[in-house]
């Protein structure tokens, strides 16, 4: 089965990589469309996922991931005609030359082809991948979880319809229908008909697609993410950054996990801290120190330093310079998106130099590590990795290069 997916979405490639920007976004504004108009069809959908999560046990965090309402379902439109607003990156002479001979070569950038995304309880992937692909000149095979198979299924054929009625091939976006692990590994070697392989979900998600996929993978990140207090902070700012950090929606990858606070100012501005996330029912597991500041904070183990909780929990460590800080990201950070408090521009600098993760802030929530507020639109994911693509994969990152050469009988 997976094999004529496979076929299908592959022949439909040729057909979307040449289409227009017009034509692209009039796909795009029909999905949109076809989403608003079936928003209590997807809602619908969505409450028998969420009512076979709660009777399976999904924790919080995974439920608030799987949830759609009216306002969600259409922030999903909205997503997909954000999309339809941003310039066309297909084509794009990314570089040229003429060269001693006559010979003119041209760098112009091009689609990836079949994009196959594998992720877990987000059906709003569903759309927002699509979108993005679509509007890249890509195709793509996605494979969602389990728990969200419902949404997705409803998700993906009102869009294919859309598809269809815009007078392309529906096969440009398809999804994997069956949720079986065998399935998932199937895709993640699926080499004649995928091109590239991009893993969104879980640590043990990502690590498994790393490790088992002969196609090539766009690795996303988990997100271990940290916010250092540094001691020249404004502590009210750092209150504020650390409660929308960690507790705006605990389910994303942006979302902070470890709390770092300098000696200098670690009395003060933890029982601030504190008492704001007392508000959320924040448990804080903290080493030595921050223990004795605060007495009702859980003791911290090694494991708690490098965990993504994706709860109300952060781990907080009190550390006695700017140095130890960044020290203790490299051991632990999972490379996704960091964070300094501090009014003091050489430090910020320092960090911000230093620190090798992929979003590195002063004075802003690790909240903002997202498509959308970099101004990419929707994207597919985070990317930890260095090769390709780092942070969020918007439209510019699901595109290649070819080179084009011009000549007039040019023999060497």
């Amino acid at each position: 089965m997976l094999t004529e997916i496979g076929k299908r979405v592959k022949n439909a490639s040729a057909q979307i990589a040449v289409a227009s920007t017009e034509d692209k976004n009039r796909i795009l504004k029909a999905i949109a469309a076809a989403l608003r108009e079936n928003c209590d069809k997807i809602v619908k959908a969505n409450e028998i996922d969420l009512q076979n999560g709660r009777n399976n046990g999904l924790s919080e965090a995974l439920l608030d991931r799987l949830m759609l309402n009216n306002d969600r379902v259409e922030g999903m439109a909205k997503g997909v005609e954000d999309v339809v607003s941003l310039p066309d990156p297909v084509g794009k002479i990314l570089w040229e030359t003429e060269r001693p001979n006559g010979m003119k070569i041209q760098r112009v950038s091009s689609p990836l082809g079949v994009v196959g995304i594998i992720y877990e309880a987000r059906p709003n992937v569903t759309s927002d991948a699509a979108a993005l692909c679509i509007k890249t000149g890509n195709t793509a095979i996605l494979r969602g979880g389990k728990e969200a198979f419902n949404s997705n299924s409803a998700i993906m054929d009102i869009m294919r319809e859309a598809i269809e009625k815009a007078g392309f091939n529906p096969d440009i976006v398809e999804l994997v229908r069956d949720t079986s692990r065998e399935s998932s590994t199937a895709l993640m070697r699926l080499n004649e008909y995928v091109d590239v392989l991009i893993p969104r979900g879980s640590a043990n998600l990502i690590k498994a697609v790393v490790q088992n996929s002969t196609v090539p993978v766009i690795e996303t990140g988990a997100g271990n993410c940290h916010v250092y207090v540094d001691e020249f902070a404004d502590i009210d700012m750092a209150v504020e950054i650390i409660n929308n950090a960690k507790t705006r929606r605990i389910s994303v990858c942006n979302t902070a996990e470890s709390l770092l606070i300098h000696k200098n100012i670690a009395e003060f501005a933890l029982i601030a801290i504190k008492a704001k996330l007392d508000e959320k029912n924040v448990i804080l597991y903290g080493d030595e120190v921050a223990c004795e500041i605060c007495p009702d904070i859980e003791k911290a183990t090694e494991d708690d330093w490098a965990r993504e909780y994706l709860d109300y929990k952060l781990s907080v460590k009190i550390v006695s310079s700017i140095d130890e800080a960044i020290e203790h990201i490299r051991k632990y950070s999972t490379h996704h998106s960091e964070s300094i408090v501090t009014e003091s521009l050489e430090n910020a600098e320092k960090f911000l130099n230093e620190v090798d993760s992929a979003a590195v802030y002063h004075n802003v929530s690790t909240a903002f590590t997202d498509g959308g507020e970099f101004g990419f639109g929707a994207e597919i994911g985070i990317s930890t990795q260095k090769l390709h693509a780092r942070g969020p994969l918007g439209l510019e990152q699901l595109n290649s290069f070819k080179y084009k050469i011009y000549g007039n009988g040019q023999v060497r």
